[in-house]
């Protein structure tokens, strides 16, 4: 399964990776600096749900790009099972 992200859906995807990239080196600074416990776990939770966002993006556009081609006829012979399960897999993988 291959996924084509486009325009809005890449953008989004970008701009969540990029957050996430900002608050990770925000919290490696305040670590550095010693800063306190709380405000730096308070980084970090938004760091794990910009990463999270992304994710379930990626998989939502995935998910979208399945059911299209199932109804096109587009499976390059793949089992729909066996595709469920690979994405339902990606899914938990972010739980």
């Amino acid at each position: 399964m291959e996924l084509e992200l486009e325009g809005a859906d890449l953008k989004a995807v970008l701009n969540r990776l990029r957050r996430a990239q900002g608050q990770i080196a925000g919290v490696i600074r305040m670590i550095e600096e010693g800063r306190d416990c709380e405000d730096v776990v308070t980084r970090l939770a938004a760091a794990s749900r910009a990463l999270d966002r992304a994710g379930f993006a990626i998989i939502a556009t995935g998910l979208q790009q399945c059911l299209t081609d199932m109804e096109s006829g587009r499976r390059n012979g793949e089992d729909p099972d066996a595709m469920r399960g690979r994405l339902e897999k990606l899914f938990l993988s972010l739980a």
